[in-house]
């Protein structure tokens, strides 16, 4: 580790695009029901009350004073509890959300107790508890990004997670979908933040440049990428495709190097783009008809079909032929009580029929090359030509400083 980690510390400074590549079949991150947010209050973790472990009897074979009915070693056997951590609308997403069934599903085949802890600020919650010495009272987390993990990776001095080991599954995670360099995290799903447009009140531009057209003044909503993970991905986006002010377009192409992604936000701002604080807020907005185009997934479609809708409302598009890739990985926390329960809990995860309920109930591609998915499914679900992301090191170092200065400059004008 300690090579691997000097290898990638001196990568930090560079900010390297990276194309994931288009991969065969089907691939991408929730829909409507995955939006994260990046800032609330803490919650209630929840606790995990069971340790695996005996503790009636005395282990010789005499009978105890409990009354219990014990087993030939006079000791009674407690049900372990696993619990795993995650994001509200993992759980309990208004359309659908895979949580219960998984929940229902994992305790059919494994004798154990699976409990959700859902904290209002997610995984905010555990490295403020990590920065202060305080307990995690979780075994698992679920639903980590690249930018979760650069930003723990700066607060917390110890490791909050612990290396994932053998995972059964992980092999058949598709190429490019891995974030983690330290292997901590595994994926489990992954989506892209793409165009979403009512295709019966516009056609949406095909490129970036075409949102600053006069044709789409006051059209386009986003989010605000300081609180939301959908206008996270969407701003790296557009630094991904105009640079940020250092080393000119991060994509290669030929833009101009006097020109970043603060001028575009800039003339998106004059061009009258609504910034709301959370998908929820803009896709709710954009169902209202106060803008034909809304910043959501590529998955849209699946949700809509499910929700009976007119598909012709439901279009999607990719800017330039992109979108941004937004991998969820599940990572065990270091101090679980109960790791091996958690890594058997992320094997069962990765099999091929949970991975295909997930996508489906999570409104998102699968991670892996293996999932049972309807015959439809990718007709509705859509891939980019060229889905592009940041990676870890690209990200640290550079992700707080984009998102202030955007947040600056948004401010002021």
């Amino acid at each position: 580790m300690t090579d691997e980690t000097d290898a990638i510390d001196g990568r930090h400074t560079r900010r390297r695009f990276l194309a994931l590549g288009g991969a065969a079949g089907v691939a991408g991150l929730a829909g409507c029901s995955a939006e994260r947010t990046g800032d609330g209050g803490s919650g209630d973790s929840g606790g995990s009350d069971g340790d695996g472990e005996s503790d009636g009897g005395n282990g010789n074979g005499d009978d105890g004073d409990d009354g219990s009915e014990d087993g030939e070693n006079g000791e009674e056997d407690e049900t372990p509890t696993l619990t795993v951590a995650t994001y509200g609308a993992f759980i309990d997403a208004p359309s659908v959300s895979p949580g219960e069934w998984l929940k229902e599903e994992f305790e059919s085949r494994v004798d154990a107790e699976l409990e959700w802890a859902t904290p209002d600020n997610e995984v905010n919650y555990y490295v403020e508890r990590a920065a202060s010495g305080a307990s995690i009272d979780a075994d698992l987390y679920v639903g980590l990004t690249a930018e979760d993990l650069v930003r723990i990776d700066e607060a917390v001095d110890d490791d909050l997670f612990a290396p994932a080991g053998e995972i059964e599954g992980s092999d058949a995670v598709r190429d490019g979908l891995r974030f983690d360099p330290f292997e901590r995290a595994v994926p489990f799903d992954t989506g892209y933040v793409s165009l979403v447009y009512d295709g019966t009140e516009t056609e949406a531009p095909e490129t970036f440049e075409g949102l600053l057209a006069e044709d789409h003044r006051g059209d386009l909503i986003a989010q605000n990428p300081g609180g939301s993970s959908t206008g996270r991905a969407f701003m790296l986006h557009t630094v991904a495709r105009f640079g940020d002010g250092e080393d000119g377009d991060v994509d290669g192409g030929d833009g101009d190097p006097d020109y970043d992604y603060l001028d575009y936000w800039a003339e998106l701002q004059e061009n009258d783009v609504r910034v709301l604080g959370s998908w929820d807020d803009a896709y709710t907005s954009w169902s209202e008809g106060e803008a034909p185009i809304v910043v959501s997934y590529s998955t849209d479609q699946v949700f809509a079909d499910m929700e009976g809708e007119d598909l012709q409302e439901h279009q999607i598009r990719f800017l330039n032929d992109q979108a941004y890739a937004t991998p969820e990985g599940m990572a065990v926390f270091a101090d679980a009580d109960e790791p091996d329960l958690a890594r058997e809990f992320m094997s069962f995860m990765l099999e091929p029929a949970v991975q295909g309920e997930i996508a489906q109930r999570n409104v998102a591609f699968p991670a892996t090359d293996t999932a049972e998915l309807p015959d439809d499914y990718a007709d509705l679900a859509q891939e980019p030509d060229e889905p592009v992301t940041f990676t870890y090191d690209q990200l640290q170092g550079s992700l707080d400083g984009w998102i202030t200065a955007w947040e600056r400059q948004y401010a002021g004008n």
